[in-house]
């Protein structure tokens, strides 16, 4: 005793209209497909829902009664079919991002903008943090998408590269160091170093260097992040090992950024739950970081 929506729809048309004609030209179809659709609709429900009178459709007072739900279905499906079409033209949602201190100072601010600037109606939240809360913040669902400077290992997420840049020394514009074109690894001991715990994916990498040479990771000063430390030599404190974003978003006339003897890669990963395919405003913003990073970082 049901009505589906393609009946709904009829028996509205025809309520709108005042005839058959009149909604057969609203729905685009013939007006035997309506009065057959109208006839098999009544028969189904048990009652007229209009009396014929001198070729002309009366709503019944059922049909009167039932008009006002339907009108509530009516604008339900609206709100469906425009948010259909928002997503299509994406015009409106949310896109949650996470992302390792390093990027988020220049790098995905810029993509941010750039993104922003062509979906405004589109919310975007950026949480930057270490690999491990972000990671979590991904498990969690609290976040649709990270682009992390390291690797984030787990079975319930999947990892893409995207873009990869380099591990550099950056020193004091007169600091010793200033005047070569590149640092010799075995010279990195003769200088204070600003690191980090090995704890950390910075601290992890700068060790591997050193032990791959041969030499004794101590680091006069710990820091957590490479814009710290940037910091630091910004105020002679020492050398430091960073990634080339950080050097970027903290640059200066003070600054000096050399590349190494010993080329060492950072890789730029993009990483979401394996369970959530990327929205199609998630797959626009990353085309906007892609952007940002050859604007900045490609010669």
């Amino acid at each position: 005793m049901s009505l589906n929506l393609r009946q709904i729809e009829v028996f509205r048309a025809v309520m709108i209209t005042g005839s058959i004609s009149g909604a057969s030209q609203l729905l685009l179809v013939s007006q035997p497909a309506v009065s057959r659709m109208l006839s098999y609709s009544e028969q189904r429900i048990g009652f007229r829902l209009f009396e014929r009178v001198k070729g002309r459709l009366h709503p019944s007072p059922e049909a009167r009664r039932l008009f006002r739900d339907v009108e509530h279905v009516y604008r339900d499906v609206q709100r469906v079919n425009a948010t259909v079409n928002d997503l299509v033209q994406q015009r409106q949602g949310v896109v949650r991002l996470v992302c390792s201190p390093s990027l988020g100072h220049q790098l995905i601010p810029k993509a941010v903008a750039s993104f922003r600037d062509h979906h405004q109606q589109v919310r975007v939240s950026l949480e930057c943090t270490r690999n491990i809360m972000l990671r979590d913040l991904l498990l969690e669902h609290r976040a649709d998408m990270g682009i992390s400077l390291f690797p984030v290992d787990h079975p319930n997420l999947e990892i893409s590269p995207l873009f990869e840049t380099q591990l550099v020394c950056v020193c004091h514009r007169e600091h010793p160091l200033a005047a070569q074109n590149r640092v010799e690894v075995e010279t990195l001991p003769r200088y204070p170093l600003i690191g980090y715990s090995v704890e950390t994916p910075f601290g992890q990498l700068v060790q591997q260097l050193y032990e791959t040479h041969g030499l004794a990771y101590q680091p006069a000063i710990e820091v957590d992040s490479p814009h710290y430390a940037c910091g630091l030599v910004r105020n002679r404190a020492g050398i430091a090992l960073v990634d080339d974003f950080s050097v970027h978003s903290g640059i200066s006339d003070s600054l000096c950024a050399l590349p190494l003897s010993y080329t060492q890669s950072l890789v730029v990963n993009l990483v979401h739950p394996r369970s959530e395919p990327l929205s199609q405003l998630a797959q626009t913003f990353t085309e906007h970081l892609k952007d940002a990073f050859r604007e900045d970082f490609v010669a």
